[in-house]
């Protein structure tokens, strides 16, 4: 998915503001700038994309990213 809106802003919120179709269903999100996994801890920032830091991606999410200790660039 994309991870900000045309207009640039985050799509990986906080809170959902639309009507929710499955409570904890989704365990991963990818996106062109991360992988985040899902877990009780919060979202866990996995891999970014290349050229891009935990700050930028962090940057362009509501949400509060967890930095994995492990933390990879994607694979292109």
């Amino acid at each position: 998915m994309e991870h900000t809106t045309r207009e640039g802003t985050p799509k990986i919120l906080k809170k959902c503001t639309l009507p929710l179709t499955g409570i904890k269903v989704v365990d991963t999100i990818v996106t062109e700038m991360a992988y985040i996994r899902v877990t009780d801890r919060g979202l866990v920032l996995e891999e970014v994309a290349p050229g891009l830091t935990a700050e930028d991606v962090q940057r362009a999410t509501d949400a509060r990213l967890v930095v994995s200790e492990s933390l990879k660039v994607m694979e292109s």
